[in-house]
């Protein structure tokens, strides 16, 4: 019965092209840019159930709470499941490439059957990007994740009082589940008929250098800026925690922006998204993250703004000198 229903949805997929992970963005895109800019604009109008719903952490709804949505929040502090899964799911797919090159084969049936599924069917999905572009993509999101993984199960501190809802919890997972499937689903090795090639370091373009370079450093700027918010409630010389609350961030590149842990995220997308170019997949992955992480950091100068009546009048929200 259940493989009946599979085939059956496989056919269905295929026969319409449909693309689960572009439908997965494009549905995240649409809810923030409409929700953030109902919250931006009229949230003083807007049902308690959706200002709930939407805001968390330190910027979360202050006020009457609605009885329904208060069931469906979850602790802050599970941020760390999403990469306790990325952390998994991201070596998962390096193993796979890693394995696919060193090998000169083909990636397995079932993960060819998986990223079909996933991707749009036998024959929508192509070859776009070679595999040496595959790797050094892989690579680079797998070592995000797995700083993201130490960091907020081993370094973070989260308010035992912050809680978010229901829906974040399951975006986070969705997220890191499209994002590094789409780093394989157009790729030779992983495409049928397609094998990938053989990984030198001559292959790798002036661009691409360029972007791993670029990559790295924004990782280690966002690192540094999260650093410095554990820092605010760890004491300086026993490293022992002395407070929950939001205080006020300095040095660093908050004396410039307010959320600059949101910006080098956005700038880590962008060299991935540029680098697979050809994959419109990735396009929309890096509209969402920047739509997201732009609407957050907004909320985010806000609240500063609104609790710190000496806040640096210089600081941007996300963007140096513009936004």
């Amino acid at each position: 019965m259940l493989l009946s229903l599979i085939s059956s949805l496989e056919e269905l997929i295929d026969q319409y092209k449909i693309n689960l992970i572009q439908v997965i963005f494009i549905v995240f895109i649409v809810t923030i840019v409409l929700l953030g800019s109902l919250m931006t604009l009229v949230e003083s109008h807007l049902p308690n159930c959706i200002r709930q719903s939407f805001r968390y952490g330190k910027h979360s709804h202050k006020g009457e709470t609605d009885a329904l949505i208060s069931h469906l929040e979850v602790p802050k502090a599970w941020f760390s499941h999403f990469y306790i899964f990325a952390f998994g799911w991201s070596l998962l797919a390096l193993y796979f490439i890693s394995s696919s090159i060193l090998t000169q084969t083909a990636a397995p049936e079932y993960v060819l059957r998986f990223l079909d599924f996933m991707c749009g069917g036998r024959t929508q999905r192509q070859v776009l990007v070679d595999s040496n572009t595959a790797f050094i993509g892989t690579v680079l999101l797998t070592v995000q994740c797995v700083r993201r993984f130490y960091e907020t199960n081993f370094v973070q501190i989260f308010s035992k009082r912050s809680r978010m809802n229901l829906s974040h919890y399951a975006v986070g997972h969705l997220h890191y589940f499209g994002a590094i499937i789409s780093l394989l689903g157009n790729t030779a090795g992983f495409v049928r008929g397609s094998k990938p090639a053989p990984f030198t370091l001559s292959n790798i373009s002036l661009l691409q250098a360029t972007y791993t370079l670029v990559f790295l450093f924004a990782w280690l700027q966002q690192y540094a800026s999260n650093m410095l918010l554990v820092r605010l409630r760890r004491d300086a010389k026993t490293g022992a925690v002395q407070t929950e609350a939001h205080l006020l961030p300095s040095g660093g590149w908050f004396n410039l922006i307010s959320s600059p842990h949101m910006f080098f995220e956005v700038v880590m997308y962008y060299c991935l998204a540029d680098l697979f170019t050809p994959i419109s997949t990735w396009k929309l992955i890096f509209l969402w993250v920047a739509s997201n992480q732009t609407i957050n950091a907004l909320l985010t100068h806000q609240w500063y703004r609104e609790n710190f009546k000496d806040y640096p009048k210089q600081r941007h929200a996300i963007i140096p000198w513009l936004l």
